[in-house]
């Protein structure tokens, strides 16, 4: 993200599944349109009413668009968080039209009025970090915080070792 770039956050529904594509490099990218729509309480009717529903158009890149496209379907509430890009174009009539899209940085279930499970996803071997993260199911090293302490030295019992 670039700097002075502000993050946007869209919390609706998924309009439709998600379409997986490949760029022709390779890249994964999956489209998908998120429904949010705004409600207000009347207190004359004592009922909530429904606003405009606004439909954004958003974009997953690589690992995300795969982990997008295997994890979330129709109708499910999500949270997305991503950067604005505004699309111009010309028509064949030579009119000029834009489109607002997000490109999604991050995005999940609402655990709002639902529970999900999360699942850890594998690396594909060309990441940006240790292969073992701390969600890693590796036994820690011996000697981390907890172990036994050196002869000589005093125990620490329940005391971080910092």
């Amino acid at each position: 993200m670039s700097v002075g770039e502000p993050p946007i956050t869209i919390v609706g529904n998924l309009a439709a599944d998600p379409e997986l594509r490949f760029t022709t490099s390779g890249a994964a990218i999956a489209k998908f349109s998120v429904a949010s729509t705004p409600r207000s309480y009347d207190k004359t009717t004592n009922q909530w009413q429904d606003g405009t529903a606004m439909f954004l158009r958003c974009t997953a890149w690589r690992d995300l668009a795969t982990h997008v496209a295997e994890s979330l379907t129709k109708g499910m509430r999500v949270v997305v968080t991503g950067r604005l890009r505004q699309h111009n174009w010309k028509t064949d009539q030579g009119e000029n039209r834009s489109m607002l899209t997000l490109e999604v940085d991050d995005i999940g279930p609402s655990l709002r009025f639902a529970t999900a499970k999360v699942e850890r996803a594998q690396r594909n071997g060309a990441g940006s970090g240790p292969a073992d993260g701390a969600w890693s199911n590796a036994a820690p090293a011996p000697g981390g915080w907890g172990a036994s302490a050196p002869a000589g030295a005093p125990a620490t019992g329940d005391e971080p070792p910092f």
